[in-house]
């Protein structure tokens, strides 16, 4: 098998604000998909660097795969290449998240949002090499979410730094809500093509005069 560290990638080091997307419904919670293109315009034309879709906020965890896929499909198609669409594939086993990423790289997703397993309580070895396996079966950039808060578990700044040199492995999203852990992230990646993005809008200032 191919190694990580020897693949070739160019992928650009993303910046500037991905604005966490929701999902719009109908009465009948189904998807709807004239008021996401409203809502892809609207946040367009307001000057935001990417979308992100399927997050927290896009309500990932209520939704099945095929919704999801279905989802991607509209803000992609929408999208039209005016800004990086960034899909969350997160999920509780390593198997079901390679195969939500394969398919959102088959519609063609910009870069995946991964948040950590969130039902079960990883190491960190385990988390490294969850991520390590994904970033392994597809060829898109990837950028690790850490939410502690929600999933019970943070990533160590030790991990991101060796799962930093992965070279689709391209950044973390950081909604620990403490600085001193973004800091850390900053610290220990400052010699990789890495973006550490705070979830976190307070700490926005604050990280940035971190770097």
């Amino acid at each position: 098998m191919e190694s990580l560290l020897e693949r070739e990638y160019n992928f650009m080091k993303y910046k500037g604000i991905i604005c966490a997307m929701i999902t719009p419904f109908d009465e009948n919670q189904n998807i709807n998909s004239q008021a996401t293109c409203q809502l892809i315009d609207y946040l367009i034309e307001k000057g935001i660097y990417g979308l992100f879709i399927l997050g927290t906020n896009g309500e990932c965890h209520v939704l099945t795969d095929d919704e999801k896929v279905e989802f991607a499909k509209i803000v992609i198609n929408h999208t039209n290449n005016r800004v990086p669409v960034f899909v969350g594939t997160g999920g509780n086993s390593t198997r079901e998240v390679v195969d939500l990423s394969k398919r959102m790289e088959a519609i063609g997703a910009s870069a995946l949002s991964i948040i950590t397993p969130y039902f079960v309580t990883p190491t960190q070895q385990e988390l490294i090499l969850h991520y390590k396996t994904i970033a392994n079966s597809v060829n898109l950039p990837i950028i690790m979410y850490n939410m502690p808060g929600k999933t019970g578990i943070n990533i160590e700044p030790e991990s991101v730094r060796e799962l930093s040199k992965i070279k689709n492995i391209v950044g973390i999203k950081d909604s620990s809500g403490k600085l001193d852990n973004m800091k850390a992230y900053i610290e220990a990646t400052k010699n990789e093509n890495f973006s550490v993005f705070s979830g976190s809008d307070s700490l926005i200032l604050d990280s940035l005069k971190s770097w």
